[in-house]
C-alpha cells in the first residue's frame, strides 16, 4: 500500500487519471470474488480447537503486619499487579515517625542555605468529614512542600482544624433534639459547650486521619485547633490591641439577622437567591403548610397631614412599613417640593412621618417616593443617618413584630406582610403589585431568609486596612493567581465597609469585652461607652477602675459579654498565631511570613483579605507571599456538592472503593432531613450505580492534578481517577519489568554519566528525561499542575514505558556488555529519576519502587522523600540523538502502520529505504526491529537498491518502507474484507449526499452542520481511496 504523511491532501492529476483504471480493475475483482465466494463453503476448513490461557494466580489479599511506624518489609517478592492498599500501607506511619515532615534546621537552629518554604493548611471547619474540595486543596499544597523539601529548603506544613462556631453549634443542636429532644438552653451553655467539644474531638481525628489518608506531609508537631489556650491567647491579644487602637468599637447598626438561629451572619453566610418574578415559598421558621408571596413590588399610598394629597411609595417587603420613619424625594423632583419639610400620617399607629429631601431617589424610577425605613433597611439605614429621623425595630429576635408594630404585635413577619395587606385595602390605601425581580438573601445555615435587624455589636473599622491590602497587591509584594481572583480582591476592597464581628452563639471565642455595673444603676446594656476590654478577667477590672475613678471599686462589677467572635475574626490570625504570635520566638522568625496560602477562589474576600489585613494591622507584614485560588469541585454534571442531594464524595471512599449499599447506609446514619435523605439517595443511586471503584491515593491526588485547577469550577468524574490507578499499574509493572533487566549483580554508576557505549535509544531517552525534568520543575514553579502532571505521564508512559523499555530488550539481552552495561544505567537512571520526578504527585507508589531499587555507591538516604529532586543535567542535552531516535521512530509506527493494514502478526520482513539517513536506520536496526511486534526480518537498503519485489510500500517523506507481502496473506481473503468496508463506507458517504440534495438543506440547515458534513464527505472519501489504492495494491501482486 502506498501512503504519504499527510492522507488529507488533495489527490494530484494522475491521481484522479488512475482512479477510473483502479475501478474497472475493482470490477473484475468483484466478478473474481463473487466466484470464488460460491466455491468458498466447499474449502472451508472445522476450526481448530483453541487452547485457554491459564489464569494467572492472584495475588493473596495484603495483610499489613509492620509495627506501627517501623519501615515496611520488601523482602517478599513484586506482587503481579499495582494494589493500592497494600502499596500505601505503613509509609506515612514510618515518615511522621522518622520526622521527614519536620522542618530541618541547622545546629543553631536556622533555616537551610536554600531557605524556607512554609504553607499553612487552611484548617479545615469541624462539621463533618472532608470532601474532593479538601483533597485539591491537599494535593496542590503537598505538591508544592514535597517539591520544595527535595529541593533542599526548610520547609514547614502547618496543619490542623477550625471550630467554625455557627455550623458546628447548628449541627450540635439539631443532634441535641434529635437525640434527646432537648434544647441547648435546657442544657445550660457549659454544658453545651461540652457536647460541642465532643463533636470536635470525634470530627478531628476524622479529619486528620484523612489527611494522612491523602499522603500530606504536614507537621504535626505544630498542628493547631482554633480554640486551643495558645489560639485563645492570640485572639484576646488581637482583638484588646485593635480596641484600643480604635480599630474595634462598638455600635448599633445594621446585621445580618437569622430569627431562626438568633444569631448575626457574616455575609459568607448569606446565599443570595436571584427571583425572577412572583414566587410563592415556604419559610424556615412559619409554618411549614404556608407559602408567602416574594418577588413582587406592592404599592400604597400615604396621605398627607392636613391635606387631601397621597403619595405612593412601593416596596418589596410591605410588613417593614410598620417602622417607616420618612419618605424621601429628590431635591430637584418639582412634584414633590411643595411637600419638603411636611408629614404623611401612618394609617396604623398614627405617626407623623417626615417627607425629607435626599439625593437618594430616582425621579425616573416609579413615583420618585421612597419609603425609608432605617432600622431594617441598609440603605435606607444611610439614608436615616444623614438625615436624623428615628430609628424604629418592629421585630423581636425571633422575628415577630414587636409592640412598635401594634396593631399587628405577635405576628410573624411574614404573617404580618399578608396582614398589612389586606389592612391596607380595607383603608383604600392599596395601589397595586406587580412582578419584580429581586434578591432573597438566605441564610446557608437555616434556610431561614435574613432580615436586616438593628443590633449593638462589635464592629472592625476596615477602611484603612483594605487600603494596606490593596497596595500590598498593586505594589508586588503580594501576588494573587490566577488574575481573575485578583480582579475580585480589588473590587471587593476598594469599597470598604465595616465588618461586625459579634455572633450570639455559645460556641466559640467569648468575647473579650466586658460591661461595667454599677450598683444601683440600670445599667443600660446599649450604653456603648460602658464596656471595657481585657486579655483577662483581671485586666478588664483594672481597665474599668481606670475609667471609672469616680466610682468605689466595690460598686463596680463585670459582665462579659454572652456574644462569641464571628470565626473568621479567629481564622483570620491563622498564618501567624499558629507559629507562636503574639510572642516572640525564634520560630516566628523563622517561618513568618509564610510562602504560600492556597485556597479556594470562593473565600479570597471572606479569609483571606482578612488575613491580610489583620497580619499587616498587627504584625506591620503579609501573612504570606503568594494567594493560589484553585477551582471549585463539581460533579460531573457541573452541580455544586451538596449533602442534600448526594453527591459530596468523602475522599476515603475513592481511595478504598465503596460499594452503593454502603453509600446509602452513610446516608442513613448523617443529619440529613427526611425529604433532602430520599433526593440524596436517589442521586447516589443515579451517579454511582456500581458503587466507587478503589483507585488509591496516588491516583485520586494526581487526577485531581491532571485538571486545570486554576480554572473556576471543575466538573469531576470519579471514574477518571480510576485511569490513573492503570497508569500506577503501569509504572509497577514497568518497574519491576526493568528491575529483571537489571538483575541482582548490577550496581548503578557511582555518579550520573555517559560511558560513550550508549545506543541512539539510550541517548534519546536521557534527551527526554531531561525534557520532563525541566518542564515539571517550571511548572511546578508556576503551579501549573495540569501540565506538569502531562509532562511526567508523557514521560512515563509514552516514552520510557511504551517505547524505551521495549528498545532496551535487545541491547541488554545481547553479547555487547559494554552496550549492556551502559543500557542497565541508563534504565536505572529513567527509574530512579523518573520516580522521584513524579514523587510530589504520587507519594506512596514512589516510595514503595524507590526503595526496591538498587542504590548508587555511597548512596544512604532512606526515603525518596530525602532525596533531592531531579535537576537538567547538559550531558544529557542531545539534540541529535533525538532527531535521529524519533526519525527511526517514526519508521516503527509506519512498518506496524503495513503489519496492521495487512494482518500480519508473524514472520514479517520490512525494508527501509531512505535517501540520507541510511546509516542512523542502520546503527538502529537491532533496536527497530524490537519495537516491531511481529518482525522477524528488518532490512536497510541503500538508496540505490532495487525496489524488492512482492512487497507493499509506505512512504514517509523521501524514506520508504518496504513489507513483504507475497506469499504471506491470503490475497483473496484481503480483498473479500475490503470490498465490505468500501462498499460500508460508500454507504455513509451517499446518505450524506442524499441529506445535502434534499430540499430545504442550503436553507434551513445551519453552517456549522454544513462544514461539518463537507468534513465527513471528505473523510469518507479519502478512506475509500485508500482502500481502492489497497486493492489495486493486492491486484498487482495477484499478477506477480
Amino acid at each position: 500500500m502506498e501512503a504519504n504523511s499527510n492522507p488529507d491532501a488533495p489527490k494530484t492529476k494522475n491521481q484522479e487519471k488512475n482512479e477510473a483504471k483502479r475501478l474497472a480493475k475493482l470490477a473484475k475483482f468483484n466478478a473474481k470474488q463473487a466466484k470464488k465466494a460460491e466455491e468458498a463453503p466447499k474449502k472451508a476448513k472445522a476450526p481448530s480447537a483453541k487452547k485457554e490461557k491459564p489464569v494467572a494466580p492472584k495475588d493473596p489479599e495484603y495483610v499489613n503486619n509492620t509495627v506501627k511506624g517501623e519501615k515496611k518489609d520488601l523482602s517478599h517478592a513484586f506482587q503481579s499487579a499495582f494494589q493500592p492498599r497494600a502499596v500505601e500501607a505503613a509509609w506515612y506511619d514510618w515518615w511522621e515517625k522518622q520526622g521527614y515532615f519536620e522542618p530541618e534546621l541547622k545546629p543553631d537552629g536556622t533555616p537551610l542555605d536554600a531557605g524556607t518554604y512554609v504553607v499553612p493548611m487552611p484548617p479545615p471547619n469541624v462539621t463533618g468529614k472532608l470532601h474532593l474540595g479538601h483533597a485539591m486543596t491537599n494535593s496542590i499544597q503537598d505538591v508544592m512542600v514535597r517539591w520544595n523539601r527535595m529541593k533542599g529548603k526548610t520547609v514547614l506544613y502547618v496543619p490542623g482544624c477550625d471550630h467554625a462556631g455557627i455550623s458546628v453549634q447548628v449541627i450540635v443542636e439539631k443532634k441535641l433534639m434529635r437525640d434527646r429532644q432537648m434544647t441547648r438552653h435546657a442544657l445550660g451553655r457549659d454544658n453545651f459547650i461540652q457536647e460541642c467539644y465532643t463533636w470536635k474531638d470525634e470530627y478531628m481525628e476524622a479529619i486528620y486521619n484523612q489527611i494522612r489518608r491523602l499522603g500530606t506531609s504536614a507537621d504535626w508537631k505544630s498542628a493547631k485547633f482554633t480554640m486551643e489556650p495558645a489560639m485563645c491567647q492570640a485572639v484576646n491579644e488581637a482583638f484588646v490591641r485593635m480596641y484600643q487602637d480604635g480599630t474595634i468599637y462598638r455600635a448599633n447598626r445594621l446585621v445580618n439577622w437569622c430569627t431562626k438561629l438568633k444569631t448575626a451572619l457574616s455575609n459568607l453566610e448569606v446565599e443570595n437567591i436571584e427571583l425572577e418574578g412572583r414566587t410563592m415559598l415556604t419559610v424556615a421558621d412559619h409554618d411549614p403548610k404556608k407559602k408567602y408571596e416574594f418577588g413582587v413590588l406592592i404599592s400604597f399610598a400615604y396621605r398627607v397631614e392636613n391635606s387631601d394629597e397621597k403619595i405612593v411609595v412601593a416596596t418589596t417587603r410591605l410588613e417593614t412599613m410598620l417602622g417607616d420613619t420618612a419618605i424621601a424625594v429628590h431635591p430637584s423632583d418639582k412634584r414633590y417640593q411643595h411637600l419638603h419639610g411636611k408629614y404623611v400620617i401612618h394609617p396604623f399607629n398614627g405617626r407623623r412621618i417626615i417627607i425629607c429631601a435626599d439625593e437618594y431617589p430616582d425621579p425616573e424610577f416609579g413615583t420618585g417616593a421612597v419609603k425609608i425605613t432605617p432600622a431594617h433597611d441598609h440603605n435606607d439605614f444611610i439614608v436615616g443617618k444623614r438625615q436624623n429621623v428615628e430609628f424604629i425595630n418592629i421585630f423581636t429576635d425571633d422575628g415577630k413584630i414587636n409592640e412598635h408594630g401594634a396593631p399587628f404585635t405577635g405576628l410573624q413577619r411574614f404573617d404580618a406582610r399578608v396582614a398589612v395587606l389586606e389592612a391596607l385595602k380595607e383603608k383604600g390605601l392599596y395601589v397595586g403589585t406587580e412582578d419584580n425581580k429581586m434578591v432573597l438573601p438566605m441564610c446557608a445555615r437555616s434556610g431561614n431568609i435574613v432580615e436586616p435587624l438593628l443590633k449593638p455589636q462589635w464592629w472592625v473599622n476596615t477602611a484603612s486596612m483594605c487600603e494596606d491590602a490593596i497596595n500590598a497587591v498593586k505594589s508586588g509584594e503580594l501576588e494573587i493567581v490566577p488574575a481573575i481572583s485578583e480582579k475580585e480582591w480589588f473590587r471587593w476592597l476598594e469599597s470598604p465597609q465595616d465588618w461586625c464581628i459579634s455572633r450570639q452563639l455559645w460556641w466559640g471565642h467569648r468575647v473579650p469585652a466586658y460591661f461595667v455595673c454599677f450598683k444601683g444603676d440600670e445599667n443600660n446594656r446599649d450604653d456603648s461607652e460602658r464596656w471595657v476590654v481585657g486579655r483577662n478577667d483581671a485586666e478588664a477590672r483594672e481597665n474599668a477602675l481606670k475609667k471609672y475613678p469616680n466610682i468605689p471599686p466595690e460598686d463596680i462589677t463585670l459582665e462579659q459579654d454572652e456574644d462569641v467572635l464571628d470565626t473568621w475574626f479567629s481564622s483570620g490570625l491563622w498564618p501567624f498565631a499558629t507559629v507562636g504570635w503574639p510572642g516572640q520566638s525564634q520560630t516566628f522568625d523563622n517561618f513568618f511570613p509564610a510562602s504560600l496560602l492556597e485556597t479556594g477562589l470562593d473565600i479570597l474576600f471572606f479569609w483571606v483579605a482578612r488575613m491580610v489585613m489583620m497580619s499587616q494591622k498587627l504584625t506591620g507584614k503579609i501573612p504570606f507571599k503568594k494567594v493560589y485560588c484553585h477551582a471549585m469541585i463539581r460533579d460531573a454534571h457541573g452541580r455544586k456538592m451538596s449533602k442534600s442531594i448526594g453527591n459530596v464524595v468523602d475522599p476515603l471512599d475513592v481511595i478504598e472503593g465503596i460499594s452503593l449499599e454502603n453509600l446509602l447506609l452513610r446516608l442513613e446514619k448523617g443529619n440529613l432531613d427526611q425529604s433532602e435523605l430520599v433526593r440524596a439517595r436517589a442521586g447516589q443511586a443515579k451517579d454511582f450505580p456500581n458503587g466507587i471503584p478503589e483507585c488509591g491515593t496516588d491516583a485520586l491526588r494526581f487526577g485531581l492534578l491532571a485538571y486545570p485547577t486554576l480554572n473556576r469550577d471543575i466538573n469531576l468524574d470519579i471514574l477518571r481517577i480510576d485511569g490513573y490507578r492503570k497508569f500506577c499499574n503501569k509504572l509497577w509493572n514497568a518497574t519491576k519489568f526493568a528491575l529483571m533487566k537489571l538483575d541482582d549483580k548490577f550496581v548503578p554508576s557511582k555518579e550520573i554519566e555517559l560511558t560513550g557505549h550508549e545506543s541512539g535509544a539510550d541517548l534519546w531517552i536521557l534527551h527526554k528525561l531531561n525534557k520532563a525534568v525541566v518542564d515539571l520543575n517550571n511548572n511546578i514553579e508556576q503551579m501549573n499542575f495540569m501540565q506538569a502532571t502531562s509532562a511526567v505521564y508523557q514521560f512515563w508512559w509514552a516514552e520510557f514505558c511504551d517505547v524505551y523499555l521495549e528498545a532496551c530488550k535487545p541491547i541488554i539481552d545481547g553479547d555487547d556488555l559494554d552496550a549492556k552495561h551502559a543500557a542497565q544505567n541508563v534504565l536505572y537512571t529513567c527509574l530512579d529519576q523518573g520516580l522521584k520526578l513524579l514523587h510530589p504527585f504520587m507519594p506512596f507508589v514512589t516510595e514503595e519502587l524507590y526503595q526496591r531499587l538498587p542504590r548508587r555507591p555511597l548512596d544512604k538516604i532512606p526515603s525518596i522523600m530525602k532525596t533531592s529532586y531531579p535537576v537538567y543535567q547538559s550531558i544529557w542535552d542531545n539534540a541529535a540523538a533525538e532527531s535521529n531516535f524519533e526519525f527511526v521512530n517514526s519508521v516503527v509506527h509506519a512498518s506496524r502502520s503495513l503489519l496492521t493494514d495487512y494482518n500480519l502478526k508473524s514472520n514479517a520482513t520490512i525494508y527501509v529505504q531512505t535517501p540520507d539517513k541510511t546509516e542512523v536506520v542502520r546503527a538502529q536496526a537491532k533496536i527497530a526491529k524490537s519495537l516491531i511486534k511481529g518482525c522477524a526480518q528488518f532490512n536497510v537498503l541503500e538508496p540505490d537498491a532495487p525496489t524488492p519485489l512482492g512487497c507493499s510500500l509506505y512512504t514517509l517523506e523521501d524514506t520508504k518502507i518496504f513489507l513483504l507481502v507475497k506469499g504471506m496473506v491470503d490475497i483473496d481473503a484481503e480483498l473479500t474484507k475490503l470490498e465490505k468496508k468500501h462498499e460500508k463506507i460508500m454507504g455513509l458517504h451517499d446518505a450524506i449526499k442524499k441529506k445535502q440534495a434534499a430540499e430545504g438543506y442550503t436553507a434551513n440547515v445551519n453552517e456549522e452542520i454544513k462544514a461539518l458534513d463537507i468534513n465527513k464527505l471528505k473523510g469518507y472519501q479519502a478512506e475509500m481511496d485508500a482502500i481502492t489504492a489497497t486493492m489495486a495494491t493486492f491486484f498487482k501482486l495477484s499478477r506477480e
